[in-house]
């Protein structure tokens, strides 16, 4: 991808958001494919993708942002951002354990909306497999030395940026990727939320959230195994050697 995604599909059944948020959008380089509807955007996803990104209200007609995030998920690790009342914080938690990768709060602040949209970008551009090894490289399966990690039953290869548990291949979002990724970096070694949302979410200081490590958290111990990540009340996270 570039800077900046080229195709975003927006989900928004409110026409005045909706005109007004693809407007802005597009001013700033995106192709974006508009739908009022969580059913419509899901044939839109099938017939008229890929996309490199998905903004979704959670509120829709038909099929809500959630659902609708669930339904992505199942199929692709697209970046998925939700938007979301600031009544609707349950909601929130919800839709980031369907897998989505941020949100933003209505009413949002354009610029803010602009910095989430290209930070999970980024995050996802950064996590491209390293080129397959050319004439004269190692071997097939082979990895340079350090780019092979063990902890316990997980097998980290930084390279392929492949997860094995038990032999088996851990399917990870880009973002629970990028967190993973942080936490093998200093194994046994407690970072904190704010470390984590400002390397992994590329937050400044001054953004705290409640919700996107300890959800994200929460789904990478599900699929890696809840023991492998201790939190350290009132410091962080660490992930156990």
């Amino acid at each position: 991808m570039s800077e900046v995604a080229t195709r975003l599909l927006l989900v928004e059944d409110d026409p005045v958001i909706g005109e007004a948020t693809q407007l802005h959008l597009e001013r700033h380089g995106y192709q974006v494919v508009r739908s009022t509807d969580g059913l419509d955007a899901w044939d839109r996803w099938r017939s008229e993708g890929p996309f490199d990104l998905v903004l979704s209200d959670i509120m829709l007609p038909g099929l809500d942002g959630v659902s609708l995030c669930r339904r992505v998920r199942e199929v692709s690790t697209t970046p998925f951002v939700l938007v979301s009342a600031r009544t609707d914080a349950l909601d929130v938690v919800l839709g980031l354990e369907a897998g989505a990768d941020d949100y933003v709060v209505k009413p949002f602040d354009v610029q803010v909306l602009l910095a989430r949209l290209r930070s999970v970008a980024r995050r996802a551009e950064r996590l491209v497999p390293a080129p397959v090894p050319g004439p004269g490289s190692a071997g097939p399966g082979s990895a340079a030395p350090g780019s092979r990690q063990q902890f316990g039953d997980l097998e980290l290869d930084r390279e392929a940026l492949e997860l094995r548990r038990a032999g088996q291949p851990v399917s990870l979002t880009p973002t629970e990727m990028r967190l993973f990724l942080e936490l093998a970096e200093s194994p046994g070694v407690v970072l904190s939320r704010a470390t984590l949302l400002q390397r992994v979410w590329d937050y400044g200081e001054w953004d705290e959230d409640p919700h996107l490590v300890n959800v994200h958290v929460q789904r990478l111990r599900a699929k890696i195994g809840a023991e492998r990540i201790e939190t350290v009340r009132g410091f962080g996270f660490k992930l156990r050697r």
